[in-house]
């Protein structure tokens, strides 16, 4: 499990957006793998099963705040760090950041999980509890909104 932390950490600020957010949600869910892990089936892959409990537990958490993430990093946080070439890794960054939470959330989900963290569409849409091909259409129309927003950010 905890070799399974920065991966987890990565998906869960990808999902909300914001480093705190993410560490709770990290909490979290490791918490409820513990609690429950009982249900875990010895055999299947843990790191699909903490994916899993990750995006459940965002779900609720954004049903009872009804709010609306903001971007990773605050603009300024890359002022007056490191070369131009860090700042600018920054501010393009936080392009990424920006539009990928202006992708609906079943997007996102699909590309944060596929072209971020590299899992197969099937193991993806296991994670996420969808048919295979659903998963390939959220990916195809995330992406091509992902593209069509940063080339409004260029």
């Amino acid at each position: 499990m905890l070799d399974l932390l920065p991966r987890l950490r990565r998906f869960a600020t990808g999902l909300t957006g914001h480093a705190s957010d993410a560490d709770d949600l990290c909490q979290m869910t490791v918490e409820r793998a513990l609690t429950s892990q009982d249900k875990w089936q010895q055999g299947t892959r843990l790191d699909s099963w903490m994916y899993r409990i990750m995006r459940n537990l965002w779900i609720d958490e954004t049903r009872a705040r009804g709010r609306r993430s903001q971007t990773f990093l605050a603009e300024e946080a890359g002022a007056g760090q490191g070369g131009m070439g860090a700042q600018e890794a920054v501010v393009e960054l936080n392009h990424i950041d920006r539009a990928m939470q202006r992708l609906p959330e079943d997007q996102r989900e699909a590309v944060l999980l596929v072209m971020v963290e590299g899992y197969a569409y099937k193991e993806a849409a296991e994670i996420v509890g969808c048919p295979v091909g659903t998963m390939n259409s959220r990916l195809v129309r995330g992406r091509d909104a992902l593209m069509e927003l940063l080339g409004e950010a260029a």
